[in-house]
């Protein structure tokens, strides 16, 4: 497991997870927030993916150029990313047009009176 991450597992919980995690959720509300495309999402929760690599290498002396590591920690950054996008664009649909919209489930919406 620590080949496959570049890392020990708590490194890869407390940097990728927890803090790095924080700033890709935060990029995605971001976003959805002001109405930017869904691919700047991806494009920026990457790029903090390098920023991953970067913070386990120097600080905990973790692998650079693991590029397993950096697969694993993009992929999980762009699935927080995404989803925080989602819900935030969810949100933003109902509240901005609730003579239109309506609530169905966690990260969707649908027209009133619709099945």
């Amino acid at each position: 497991m620590q080949e496959l991450l570049g890392t020990t597992p708590g490194v890869f919980i407390l940097v990728t997870v927890a803090v790095m995690g924080f700033a890709a959720y935060m990029t995605g509300q971001g976003l959805a927030g002001t109405w930017k495309p869904v691919w700047q999402v991806v494009f920026y929760c990457l790029l903090l993916g390098l920023g991953a690599r970067f913070l386990i290498f120097s600080l905990f002396e973790g692998k650079l150029l693991s590029l397993s590591g950096y697969l694993i920690d993009a992929g999980v950054l762009v699935a927080i990313g995404l989803f925080a996008y989602r819900l935030t664009q969810a949100r933003k649909m109902v509240s901005q047009y609730p003579w239109i919209y309506e609530r169905a489930g966690l990260l969707g919406w649908r027209e009133k009176g619709g099945v």
